[in-house]
């Protein structure tokens, strides 16, 4: 049997990249190599990619690469001895979270060169990127979001208009960075600031009574598949637990069932709001529908992670696993998904 040649991007300039380099050996640790031949790409934090024989190995820095977008010539250009070569790919697997990964920019790059990737293209990638444009898609598809308001860079960051407590957050940034949970307006300001070190566009939005649950969903266009629902219980402050010293050894302050103990009938709620609004976006392949479960019953979207971990902490493999869908299973169904939407549409 003729293994197919799968690239797999990670590293990256975002400050995602650390959960990128974990996900990546996660990934590796259960790839099956007798249908796959991996071709490893680190990418620095400078921007330059660099072949690596594992994601646990030092990249070869003497070795460069890029993608060609010539579809005369696909494939992945190495760079050495002052001359290149063209390594065939089959598909792409970008491993990449947050800016340059999951926001669109990638996957435009991928779109050009014409080879089939795993996950979504790039309008979705940019839209669930921005959390403001998430919130007014789902609001279009009859799925509810937490009231907010923008601040430019410009703006005011005095006061807001809103009940406290609130949450201050980077509009296009990933795994809580740049956070804050506001009780007040004197704090307020220093919260803004505090996510404007990775965003010009800070959103200031309503704080959800509710419990948090997430949906990993799976598939394309009508054809979705779900995994078990989750529940984060937290003993205080808000979930970020990739910011932690050691998140393989669970959270500092939350703990993360699966399946969630939530009513049948909350359940079924939930994954229909997530599927309605995976569909709205228009993401493919694969994402992680983040929710509140309102003490009255109401769903209310979070956010949407195109690119969820796949580190061994991580929630998007946990609910697929308790769903039967182990990691090297969902491997292979995410490449057989980008392989039959190999047109990038």
């Amino acid at each position: 049997m003729n293994k197919l040649s799968l690239l797999v991007l990670y590293g990256g300039a975002s400050e995602e990249r650390e959960v990128s380099i974990k996900s990546a050996r996660e990934f590796a640790r259960h790839l099956d190599t007798d249908k796959y031949a991996p071709i490893y790409v680190y990418i620095a934090r400078e921007g330059f990619w660099s072949l690596a024989d594992s994601p646990s190995d030092e990249p070869r820095r003497d070795t460069l690469a890029a993608l060609s977008v010539n579809w005369m010539n696909k494939g992945l250009l190495v760079l050495r001895d002052g001359g290149f070569e063209t390594l065939s790919v089959d598909v792409v697997f970008p491993m990449l979270h947050g800016k340059y990964g999951e926001d669109g920019i990638i996957q435009g790059v991928l779109e050009a060169s014409g080879i089939p990737y795993v996950g979504c293209g790039v309008a979705a990638s940019a839209v669930c990127m921005d959390k403001s444009l998430t919130s007014l898609v789902a609001a279009a598809a009859g799925v509810s979001a937490p009231r907010h308001i923008i601040l430019y860079k410009n703006d005011d960051a005095t006061s807001c208009g809103m009940r406290y407590p609130l949450f201050v957050k980077p509009a296009r940034s990933g795994s809580s960075f740049g956070v804050s949970k506001v009780y007040g307006p004197d704090t307020l300001p220093a919260a803004v600031e505090e996510a404007r070190r990775y965003d010009d566009k800070v959103l200031v939005e309503e704080a959800i009574d509710g419990r948090e649950i997430g949906c990993a969903v799976l598939g394309n266009g009508a054809t979705l598949l779900t995994g078990a629902l989750d529940q984060i219980e937290l003993s205080g402050g808000f979930f970020r637990i990739h910011q932690e010293a050691n998140p393989e050894r669970g959270s500092q302050n939350a703990t993360v069932t699966v399946p969630a103990p939530i009513p049948e009938s909350s359940r079924e709620l939930a994954i229909s709001a997530a599927k309605t609004v995976y569909r709205a976006v228009g993401c493919r392949g694969l994402a992680r529908v983040d929710m509140f479960l309102t003490p009255d019953g109401r769903i209310v979207l979070n956010e949407i992670n195109t690119m969820p971990g796949f580190t061994s902490y991580s929630r998007y493999p946990r609910m697929m696993a308790s769903a039967g869908i182990p990691m090297r299973e969902l491997i292979d169904r995410l490449v057989d998904l980008a392989l039959d939407n190999g047109d990038g549409l």
